[in-house]
């Protein structure tokens, strides 16, 4: 998924405070947010995303689902689906009706949906507590967060957090080509019963399909 990276669900900094050391308040909440996903057996979550130019014009609205159980995850939407059984990702586009597979390396700093939901931000990012606010009847923890990777392709990352659920409940992202992307999370469901099928790619239900083997 090209834009993996900018997902759930997450996950930059002003000025001011890169020249200190990160928040402890906004560590804190982060730090609760990784704990909690911690506990988490499996998760289930509808989300939306949407894309904004720099002068904040909405280009486009989508909406998705994400499954993650372990080290596996499964990202459907908008006629892409992103299948990860722990060490292998497909990455199918429907309307080529095409499956790329590679290799998941651990190594080499990828970030998956579930480094979104846990302590990644330690060694990648600066980070302050702008305040909270209200958003329907949820009240949310804003964090302003900025790279430390001057070469990132965004510049900054605001992640609201559900303060009562201590969940990530949105993640804005700012792109240096002026760009925004928002993934919202819409409902989440956990600890429930997962089969390790479904984050496998099956080539008998996509009759047709194209395989692009990078392994």
């Amino acid at each position: 998924m090209k834009k993996l990276y900018l997902l759930v669900p997450m996950i930059a900094v002003s000025m001011f405070a890169l020249a200190q050391a990160s928040d402890a308040a906004a560590k804190a909440i982060l730090d609760g947010v990784s704990a909690k996903f911690k506990t988490f057996t499996s998760v289930q979550a509808g989300f939306s995303y949407k894309v904004e130019n720099a002068s904040g014009k909405a280009l486009s609205t989508k909406t998705g689902t994400i499954l993650m159980k372990g080290t596996k995850y499964r990202v459907s939407f908008s006629g892409q689906e992103i299948f990860c059984n722990g060490t292998t990702i497909w990455n199918y586009d429907k309307a080529a009706n095409e499956v790329t597979i590679s290799k998941l390396d651990a190594s080499s700093g990828m970030i998956t949906p579930q480094k979104l939901f846990t302590n990644f931000y330690d060694k990648d990012f600066r980070y302050i507590l702008n305040g909270e606010k209200k958003v329907g009847t949820k009240t949310v923890q804003e964090i302003e967060m900025t790279p430390l990777d001057k070469s990132k392709p965004f510049h900054k990352v605001y992640v609201q957090v559900d303060k009562t659920a201590k969940t990530i409940y949105s993640t804005k992202v700012l792109e240096n080509a002026g760009n925004r992307y928002t993934y919202t999370v819409s409902t989440m469901k956990t600890n429930t019963p997962l089969a390790d099928t479904q984050f496998t790619f099956d080539k008998a239900k996509y009759p047709g399909v194209e395989e692009i083997d990078l392994r």
